[in-house]
């Protein structure tokens, strides 16, 4: 508070303890550091003490800012908690501009000031205070204040000052238009914001503090505009959001329903009906078609059911409501009713081009013939060939046949005359036209003229080019269209004469554009006609053009043909025609020609020769086809020369065949020498055929060598057959051992421990091979043999007997054993003959074959005569 000079000083009550600080003030006079000593002192005491020391500093030092901060600070701590109203905050406001007049370029001095003002809610005098300190301070300094100003403005329902203030903030701060956009919002001047944003989105500089696109912000003043058109009228809303349909193209289906809706809200109906007539006619986008689609559906939707609920109301409605009523009932169903083609409408927006889409429409129009036409005229000539998406010629040839159903030729005519002079990208379009255009004259049973526009499609051009020089037209290229010359040649045959046909098929052949189908039309087309040298030339043509295996269907057709002409008549032009056939011919195509040629020499020819195109097959064939080749000779082989002379093929045929079919081979041929009786040969086939059996997996061949010797062998065949199997057992193990060994190789070496049981056991079955080996090196090195019999009783009875051992003796006792056996054998024979009666079998009669019947025929002939 301030002290008057007539302040008696003897009223100013002073203890003892401020003595020292009063001598220092004396002495220093000037020292802001003593006076601020002296108020640290008086900081408890009484309020006006305080103020005195303050006041009295500063009537010495008035150009001290640490004075008068803290002598400010001390005032505001004092009137804190007390009415805004009380005179004490008057006077706090009366020191504030005392300090400012020599403070008044310390920003905090006035930040404080402006911060005191707005608490006691002084709008005016606060506003003032800004401005002041705005105008007092230089500019670097007003990011200072203005905080506080806006802040101030919030705080308070001043809109047309806080409009104006924001203004100015704004030329300082552009930056920042989007909190006054928001600020605008809050406070309901809507007209005020959409002129900001606008000026926002048409800045292309400006960076939003918000991370907001420029895009994100046309959509906020495209909402902005089109929800409040009674609050906006500065701005042109229909040209703004045309310039954004224009701008951002991905986002047509919103902005065309914020236009609409901005006119729906301003009670313009039709205007906003237009704006959705306007749009689903440009969009592109089947997404924007919906939205668009949509929101115009349930616009008319709204505004029918709106007037039926008034019409309801009114028990009277006159007739205007009524047909209003009617109209919009017919709008509503108008538009459902166009939804599809609307959507057709876009996609074809979307290309042009698409044929598909075309034809589609078409169909939505069905019933409707003037649009079908106009929708085909304007799709054949909009559909640019080189950019055409589905076939192009589709829709020139159902142009032409919606006229054909209509009766109407001469235009069908027409259309089809315009579309052969359409430059297609391929020349299949073009043949397609030319050929449906003669199904049309065929289907109205003009067959001289569907004749005539095939010869006219197959005529030569004046020079001559290649059929994939994609630099010609493709009217100069269709003459060599094979879809063409097929259907020609298929018309020359129901309508033409033998004559013009044989050309076509000819000109064909010339062209070098036939397939194996049309040489054999064209042989097959001669034969009819009793042509048969004819059809063999055209044969022989197709030969010479193709190679295998695409010739294969014609060497078949013209042996096949040739053989039911001549049969045995030209045997050795036969013969030359079937080694020509099959010089070259591949494995996979040979199984048939080989049994067609084998049939010729059966019926026509040689025995002989047949076996040998029966041998020479069963080793042309692929390989899957041999065994079923090898089955099909030794059959025929029995049938020829008797069951004998199929032992050569067998053997061969086991060497031959791969393991799998030799093994059924082999299991044949002994079978085939059982029945003959040949026990020995039978039993020699089963062991060499045991050495590619397996017994863990062809458990089957082992059962059946087991049954064998079950019928027709003894102890001894049956133990030798158990010593084979064991063998090839062991033989089969020690490839495995060899082959998990190296595997497991590494394993044992490192120590380090198996993944699973399985590996486990065979890391354990190769210790036991290892241990095994070295015992057999600690003998010597010599393997030795389990005995079947034993030396010693004493031994004998010790030792464990097992029945499948194999006594193996010296060679010198091996050839005593034989002879011994040898005469005991006979000696045995001898009187098990006497003892049992052997009955004796008749030989079968197959055996002999052929050679049988000959035989028997020459004695009955003899006995005849």
């Amino acid at each position: 508070m301030p002290i008057s000079s007539e302040v008696n000083l003897a009223e100013v009550f002073f203890n003892e303890e401020d003595l020292p600080y009063e001598e220092e003030i004396l002495r220093n006079a000037y020292s802001v550091k003593h006076w601020m000593r002296y108020v640290e002192h008086k900081r408890n005491a009484p309020r006006f003490v305080i103020n005195t020391v303050f006041e009295r500093a500063l009537k010495e030092l008035p150009g001290s800012y640490k004075l008068w901060y803290n002598y400010l600070k001390t005032l505001r701590k004092q009137v804190k908690g007390k009415c805004i109203t009380d005179g004490e905050y008057e006077e706090v406001n009366n020191a504030f501009e005392r300090a400012l007049v020599f403070m008044h370029k310390m920003p905090r001095i006035w930040m404080d000031y402006c911060a005191f003002m707005t608490a006691q809610c002084k709008i005016t005098r606060t506003r003032q205070v800004f401005d002041r300190a705005l105008r007092a301070l230089p500019i670097t300094q007003h990011h200072r204040i203005w905080p506080l100003y806006l802040d101030f403005l919030k705080r308070f329902d001043i809109p047309e000052t806080a409009v104006r203030v924001w203004r100015r903030y704004l030329k300082l701060c552009p930056e920042d238009a989007e909190e006054y956009v928001e600020f605008l919002q809050s406070i309901g001047h809507l007209d005020e914001a959409a002129q900001q944003l606008a000026s926002i989105v048409d800045n292309e500089h400006f960076v939003s503090k918000h991370g907001k696109s420029n895009h994100q912000l046309w959509n906020e003043l495209c909402e902005l505009i089109s929800k409040n058109p009674d609050k906006v009228h500065s701005l042109n809303v229909d040209g703004i959001i045309r310039g954004g349909l224009r701008r951002y193209t991905d986002q047509l289906g919103h902005l065309w329903n914020s236009l609409a809706g901005y006119y729906v809200r301003s009670g313009l109906f039709d205007r906003a009906r237009d704006i959705y007539e306007e749009a689903i006619q440009t969009v592109t986008t089947v997404r924007d078609f919906s939205q668009v689609f949509d929101a115009y559906a349930q616009f008319e939707e709204l505004s029918l059911s709106k007037v039926m609920e008034l019409l309801e109301r009114n028990p009277n409605p006159t007739e205007d409501q009524e047909i209003d009523v009617e109209l919009r009932m017919a709008r509503f169903e108008y538009l459902m009713e166009r939804r599809l083609l609307l959507l057709n409408s876009v996609l074809l927006r979307q290309n042009p081009h698409n044929v598909a889409e075309w034809h589609k429409r078409v169909e939505l129009y069905e019933g409707k013939p003037h649009e079908i036409i106009n929708t085909y005229t304007e799709a054949v000539h909009t559909v640019q060939p080189k950019l055409a998406v589905g076939k192009l010629y589709t829709l020139w040839v159902a142009f032409a046949k919606f006229y054909e159903t209509n009766k109407q030729l001469a235009d069908a005519r027409v259309v089809f005359e315009k579309a052969v002079q359409v430059d297609y990208l391929k020349v299949d379009e073009l043949a397609s036209v030319w050929c449906e255009w003669a199904e049309m004259e065929i289907r109205q049973e003009q067959y001289e003229e569907a004749l005539r526009i095939m010869q006219r499609a197959t005529a030569m051009p004046k020079r001559k080019v290649a059929y994939h020089d994609d630099t010609e037209t493709v009217q100069m290229r269709v003459y060599k269209s094979l879809k063409l010359w097929s259907m020609y040649a298929d018309l020359e045959e129901s309508f033409g004469t033998f004559k013009t046909c044989k050309q076509v098929y000819d000109r064909i052949i010339d062209l070098k554009i036939c397939t194996p189908q049309i040489i054999i039309n064209y042989g097959l087309f001669l034969e009819e006609h009793n042509y048969f040298e004819e059809a063999f030339k055209a044969f022989e043509k197709g030969i010479a053009l193709f190679k295998w295996p695409n010739v294969y269907d014609i060497w078949n057709t013209y042996l096949t043909k040739f053989l039911s002409r001549y049969g045995g008549q030209k045997l050795e032009r036969s013969r030359d025609l079937f080694e020509q056939c099959l010089d070259g011919c591949p494995p996979e195509l040979a199984k048939n020609l080989y049994l067609l040629y084998a049939k010729l020499e059966e019926q026509h020819g040689l025995a002989r020769h047949a076996m040998a195109v029966y041998e020479r097959a069963t080793t042309a064939v692929k390989e899957e086809e041999m065994y079923a080749m090898f089955n099909l000779y030794i059959k025929k082989a029995a049938d020829i020369y008797g069951i004998p002379r199929t032992r050569q093929i067998y053997e061969k045929a086991i060497e031959v065949l791969p393991e799998a079919d030799s093994r059924k081979m082999c299991v044949l041929f002994a079978e085939m020498e059982t029945k003959l009786g040949e026990i020995d040969r039978a039993r020699a086939i089963y062991a060499h055929c045991s050495q590619m059996c397996d017994p863990r997996v062809t458990a089957d061949f082992w059962q059946t060598w087991k049954e064998f010797e079950i019928r027709h062998g003894n102890e001894d065949t049956m133990r030798e057959m158990l010593r084979i199997k064991r063998s090839i057992q062991a033989t089969y193990n020690t490839q495995i051992n060899m082959m998990s060994a190296a595997l497991i190789n590494a394993a044992v070496t490192t120590g380090e421990p198996p993944k699973d049981a399985m590996r486990a056991l065979e890391v354990k079955a190769a210790e036991t091979t290892a241990r095994a080996i070295a015992a057999v090196g600690a003998t010597g090195g010599n393997i030795m043999f389990v005995r079947g019999e034993t030396q010693g009783g004493a031994a004998k009875e010790d030792r464990v007997v097992n029945p499948d051992e194999i006594d193996i003796g010296d060679d010198e006792e091996e050839e005593e054993d034989d002879d011994e056996d040898e005469a005991a054998g006979d000696e045995n024979g001898e009187d098990i003959a006497k003892k049992i009666p052997i009955e004796r079998q008749s030989i079968p009669a197959k055996v002999f074959g052929s050679l049988r019947r000959e035989v028997e025929e020459k004695e009955e002939n003899d006995m005849a005569e």
